[in-house]
């Protein structure tokens, strides 16, 4: 028994000194970051491109293997991480519960008196937010990873903002130092210096909300309410829930047959016909040509060529992409006219974001009603525009008709067919302000005796009649390859469009990793404000 005893207490004083041998090999290592550079790239989806240049001196103690990268949220992507060599580095997410952090593991091992730098770039997704404190705003708050054990004798921090962002409509938590320009695009940044052991910085941004396609929102009111009281609300009305149950047990009423039931908010109505073509499956090119449709109609753009693409000209009203008092443009379609290039050629990328968009907004507006329903709702608004059109006494009034009802005649399937069967035995009357039509008309009919004035259509004399087999023809040609020649890479834009998560990681693979260094620029002033979006932080180790 006593031999036992003290094999037993030599085993916990072995394994004390062991672990003193271990606390004072880890309290002998010591390291500090020469620079910790990140980069910021916001997306049109709400999600960062986040960029890290980060050098590392090992000063004493033992090898250093991996260094632990702080993540501002869980659903981030993990792109490249090269070395100062150009080595490729293994990479891994190395988050427990609510602290993330991305692995990067250093070949060979960090001994000590070298130094390496490395970086690492990835993609987080929901980091743009609300401004409940700049309405009309959104934006984030970003902290750097900061080291616990560890100096950093340079942080640096730059933001690079969406297009058309000016200094004149961006708000900040803290004074930036300065801002450039990249690409056209507006960046700000900030820098510090010589910070101690677990120093920890803020900055935020805030800009308006219609330079993204896609932002989180605030809880507020009664979703605040919930959020700090609805586990102890549900806790109450488990028990109170519990006590009916005993008192009807108790009471031996009689059974009754189970039933099941959902309230909706039923049908959602005051949809636009182009939200409805999403609403309906349309393709992402039926969906564009609608939008291009809804332009022409409001003269904000003309068609000045179709193939191999289409070339596009915005008219004098619209070239600030705003819309007119006389002619407001919905969201959709400033989406659409910032895709157009100083070209005229469509940007795919912009034009995948804006069906994006697009969707994003219909599922807001379609959030607890039913679906089913709101379809065949917009199904019948359909099938009545045609009746309209097809129950016309004259020519004349049929093409009004048809000119009225052109955006939701093109959500269905059978446009084509329908338009051939309806002006089979009547001819159609245009008139100089139809735009969609003249497009149509010069570019895809076979012999084209009317030109129309684009900018005064009014002054340019009675168009003439056009046979209804013609102009049926021309129709259905002008839609089929708008849809078909709407980009020169319709490839490219179809990979462009994300598709809708679905219950998964909405972060993706990161689009920017070429930064190797976060510059310091030309000092100007700026605009101070309190940015109530969520704070995105995250400290980092070493192993």
């Amino acid at each position: 028994m006593v031999r036992s005893l003290s094999f037993s207490a030599i085993l916990i004083v072995a394994f004390f000194l062991l672990s003193s041998f271990g606390a004072i090999d880890a309290q002998a290592r010591e390291y500090h970051f020469d620079q910790e550079w990140a980069k910021i790239w916001i997306n049109q989806d709400g999600s960062i491109d986040l960029f890290y240049n980060i050098s590392i001196t090992l000063d004493s103690g033992s090898e250093i293997h991996y260094i632990s990268v702080g993540q501002p949220k869980g659903d981030f992507s993990i792109g490249a991480a090269t070395d100062q060599y150009n080595n490729t580095l293994m990479t891994s997410d190395a988050s427990s519960g609510s602290d993330y952090k991305a692995q990067v593991n250093l070949t060979p091992p960090l001994e000590a008196g070298q130094t390496i730098w490395f970086t690492i770039t990835t993609n987080v997704a929901h980091m743009i937010m609300e401004d409940t404190q700049n309405p009309g705003n959104v934006g984030m708050q970003f902290k750097p990873t900061w080291w616990s054990e560890a100096e950093v004798t340079d942080l640096r921090v730059s933001v690079v903002l969406p297009p058309n962002v000016t200094t004149e409509n961006v708000k900040t938590l803290v004074d930036w130092d300065s801002t450039s320009m990249e690409s056209g695009q507006l960046v700000i940044f900030w820098e510090r210096q010589n910070l101690p052991p677990d120093q920890q910085y803020t900055f935020g941004l805030s800009f308006p909300k219609e330079y993204v396609q896609t932002y989180g929102t605030q809880p507020s009111g009664v979703l605040v309410f919930f959020s700090n009281y609805g586990f102890w609300l549900a806790v109450g009305a488990f028990f109170v829930g519990l006590v009916v149950i005993i008192i009807v047990v108790a009471s031996k009423s009689p059974y009754s047959t189970p039933s099941i039931s959902m309230e909706t908010l039923g049908v959602r109505r005051g949809l636009t016909a182009v939200e409805a073509s999403c609403l309906l499956d349309l393709t992402p090119p039926k969906i564009v040509t609608e939008i291009l449709y809804s332009l022409l109609q409001k003269r904000a753009i003309w068609v000045e060529s179709t193939t191999p693409s289409l070339k596009l000209k915005i008219m004098k009203p619209f070239e600030g992409k705003t819309g007119t008092r006389e002619t407001p443009l919905r969201y959709y379609e400033i989406d659409f006219l910032n895709a157009v290039k100083e070209d005229g050629m469509l940007d795919e990328e912009k034009l995948a974001h804006t069906i994006m968009r697009l969707r994003d907004n219909l599922e807001e507006k379609t959030r607890g009603y039913c679906r089913r329903d709101t379809i065949a709702y917009y199904e019948s608004i359909v099938k009545k525009a045609w009746e309209q059109v097809e129950q016309a006494g004259t020519p004349g009034l049929a093409s009004n008709a048809y000119n009225e009802q052109l955006l939701w005649l093109m959500l269905d399937p059978e446009y084509q067919s329908r338009t051939q069967t309806s002006f089979r035995d009547r001819v159609f009357e245009p008139s100089p302000m139809w735009l969609w039509f003249w497009y149509g008309y010069q570019h895809y009919y076979p012999h084209p005796t009317y030109k129309p004035n684009v900018e005064t259509p009014t002054q340019g004399g009675q168009p003439p009649v056009i046979p209804g087999s013609d102009f049926a023809n021309n129709v259905t040609a002008a839609l089929t390859n708008t849809s078909n020649n709407i980009v020169a890479n319709l490839e490219k834009f179809a990979n462009s469009i994300l598709p809708v998560p679905a219950g998964g990681r909405a972060s993706h693979e990161p689009a920017h990793s070429d930064a190797t260094c976060v510059c310091a620029c030309a000092a100007c002033a700026c605009a101070c404000a309190c940015v109530s979006c969520a704070c995105a932080c995250a400290g980092g180790g070493v192993g």
